[in-house]
C-alpha cells in the first residue's frame, strides 16, 4: 500500500542530482518547495525545470512550492565580518538603520534593519536573535537607539533574523522582492504560495489580489503560521486562504516551545474542519542532516502531526542541503505508513462543529462516500474532478481507501498532490454525461490496476443536472454511486 500523507521537499544543493532527486520522487516525494529565502531566479529556474522533467518522465505528478522570503527583520554586519560574543548581563545598544558595510557593528553596538522598530518597542520588550539563541530586554529607547540587557547570550553573526514577540510591527504583508518573486513564479506555473511572517487575514488577500491580477487565478496560497500575531488573528486568515503552513520554527521563538504542540494541533483540526489542507512543516527528522538515522524523538514528531491529522509533512534543511536527502524521504515516508496504520477507517464528522460558512451539502456527500466505501467492502473511490474540489471533500475523512482523483486540468492534478490519499492523474474523459463519467472512472481505474473485474467501487462526483444552490454556495459535489466493475 501506498502511504497517504503527503511529503513536501526542499530543493537546494543536495539535491541537483538528477538521479537523487528522481529516486526521491520513486520514493514518496509529492511536492517540491522553492525556498526563496536563498538563491537567484536562475537557480530557482533551474531547479523547477529539473522537477517537471523527471516528474513528466516517471508519470508522477509533483507540486511546485513557491516560499516567499517575507519581510523580516535582520542584524547587520560586524567588524571584520567575524562573529562578536554577547555576554550574559552585558549592555549593548541596538541601532534601527539601513544596514550597510559602511555600518559595522560589534559585541557593544550593532544594527539592524527595521527602521520603526524604536517607535514599536518600549521598556520591558523582548528582542530575540538567531531563532532565539539570543534574547535582549529593552531598557529603554533614545532615537534610533534601543538600549538593551543581554538575558541569554551567545555568539552573534551577521544578517541574523530577529523576532520581536507581542509586538504589533509595522511590517508590509508583502516585500518587493516578495512581488518580485511571486511574479516570476506565476511565469514558471507555480502551484503554491508558502507565505511568510504573514500576521493577519489582509496579508493573505493581497497576496490573493496579486496572483488574480497575473494569471494565478488557480495559484493556492498557504499562509505559514510563525508569529504569535498570526495565531492570534488565525480564525480570520483561515476563512481567506486555500490551506496553512505549521512553520514552527519561528513561531517556537515567538512563542513559549512548551505551547507549539497545543497550537499545532489547534491549527490542524482547524483545517480539517473546514476542508482545506495543513503541511506541518520545520525540524522533523532535522538530525538526518548530519545522520543517516533519526532521533526517537523526530520518528515519534512525525508520527504525531500525522495521527493530528496533517495533510503533508515537510522536509527542509534535510534534503536542500544534508548529507542524506534521499535517505530523509525514505524514512519519512515509512514513518508515514506505519501511523496511518492506526488511523480509523473513517472520521466520524460532527455537523454541528462545521464552520458556518462551509456548504454541507459537499460535506455530506464526502462523508457519505467514504461511509459507504467501509460499509459494503469497496476497493478503491474514484473523484472524476474538474478541480479537484471532489477528491479532496472525500480526502477529509481519511479513508482507508486509495482515492483516485482524474481531472482534465493539469493545475487541479498539481493541486491534489497535496491532499491526503489522493493519487491524482491527467484524464480527458471526465466531461459529459454522468453515466459517461462514471463508465470511463471505472474503466481508467480498472487499466490501471487498481481494480478488476466484479469490485465495487464508490464514486463521487457533480451532476450538473442535479445541482444544489444554499446561500451563495453551489454544491457542485452532489453525487454518490455504487458500482461494481464489469
Amino acid at each position: 500500500m501506498n502511504k497517504r500523507t503527503k511529503i513536501v521537499c526542499t530543493m537546494g544543493p543536495a539535491c541537483d542530482d538528477e538521479e537523487t532527486l528522481r529516486q526521491m520522487i520513486l520514493s514518496g516525494m509529492n511536492v517540491a518547495r522553492f525556498n526563496f529565502s536563498h538563491g537567484s531566479h536562475e537557480e530557482h529556474h533551474i531547479r523547477m525545470e529539473r522537477v517537471k522533467r523527471i516528474s513528466r518522465e516517471l508519470g508522477i505528478p509533483v507540486g511546485i512550492l513557491l516560499d516567499t522570503k517575507g519581510p523580516e527583520i535582520r542584524t547587520g554586519f560586524l567588524e571584520g565580518h567575524k562573529k562578536v560574543t554577547l555576554a550574559e548581563g552585558a549592555e549593548v545598544t541596538v541601532t534601527a538603520a539601513k544596514t550597510s558595510e559602511e555600518l559595522m557593528g560589534t559585541a557593544e553596538h550593532f544594527y539592524l534593519d527595521h527602521l520603526e522598530l524604536p517607535r514599536e518597542v518600549h521598556a520591558g520588550s523582548s528582542i530575540l536573535i538567531d531563532d532565539g539563541l539570543i534574547g535582549l530586554t529593552v531598557k529603554s529607547v533614545d532615537g534610533q537607539d534601543i538600549h538593551c540587557t543581554v538575558e541569554n547570550g551567545g555568539e552573534l553573526g551577521e544578517k541574523k533574523g530577529v523576532n520581536v514577540p507581542n509586538v504589533k510591527l509595522s511590517l508590509p504583508a508583502i516585500t518587493e522582492q516578495d512581488r518580485a518573486d511571486i511574479l516570476f513564479g506565476l511565469n514558471e506555473g507555480i502551484d503554491f504560495i508558502a507565505a511568510s511572517f504573514i500576521r493577519d487575514a489582509e496579508g493573505v488577500k493581497e497576496i490573493r489580489k496579486l496572483c488574480d491580477e497575473n494569471g494565478g487565478e488557480h495559484v493556492d496560497i498557504l499562509p505559514k503560521i510563525e508569529c504569535a500575531l498570526a495565531v492570534y488573528h488565525f480564525d480570520d486568515i483561515l476563512k481567506v486562504s486555500d490551506g496553512i503552513m505549521v512553520a514552527r520554527g519561528d513561531l517556537g521563538v515567538e512563542v513559549a516551545p512548551e505551547v507549539c504542540p497545543v497550537i499545532q494541533k489547534e491549527i490542524i483540526s482547524k483545517c480539517n474542519a473546514v476542508c482545506k489542507p495543513v503541511i506541518t512543516a520545520t525540524q522533523m527528522l532535522d538530525s538526518m542532516i548530519r545522520n543517516p538515522r533519526p532521533t526517537r524523538a523526530e520518528v515519534t514528531d512525525v508520527a504525531n502531526a500525522i495521527d493530528d491529522g496533517t495533510d503533508a509533512i515537510m522536509l527542509s534543511g534535510e534534503t536542500a542541503g544534508g548529507k542524506y536527502p534521499l535517505e530523509a524521504v525514505k524514512m519519512m515516508a515509512n514513518i508515514a505508513l506505519i501511523a496511518e496504520s492506526t488511523i480509523p477507517d473513517h472520521k466520524p464528522l460532527d455537523f454541528k462543529q462545521i464552520n458556518p460558512g462551509r456548504n454541507l451539502v459537499n460535506a455530506a456527500v464526502g462523508l457519505a462516500a467514504v461511509t459507504t466505501a467501509f460499509n459494503v467492502g469497496a476497493k478503491a473511490i474514484l473523484t472524476p474532478t474538474n478541480s479537484g474540489r471532489s477528491a479532496r471533500l472525500v480526502s477529509n475523512f481519511r479513508p482507508v481507501l486509495p482515492i483516485q482523483a482524474a481531472t482534465p486540468n493539469e493545475w487541479a492534478m498539481r493541486k491534489m498532490t497535496l491532499y491526503w490519499g489522493v493519487e491524482p492523474r491527467l484524464s480527458g474523459r471526465t466531461v459529459g454525461s454522468i453515466a459517461y463519467v462514471v463508465d470511463n472512472a471505472m474503466a481508467e481505474a480498472k487499466e490501471r490496476g487498481i481494480v478488476k473485474q466484479g469490485d465495487l467501487v464508490v464514486v463521487s462526483a457533480g451532476d450538473p443536472a442535479f445541482q444544489v444552490h444554499i446561500g451563495n454556495e453551489d454544491a457542485s459535489t452532489n453525487v454518490v454511486y455504487l458500482v461494481q466493475v464489469p
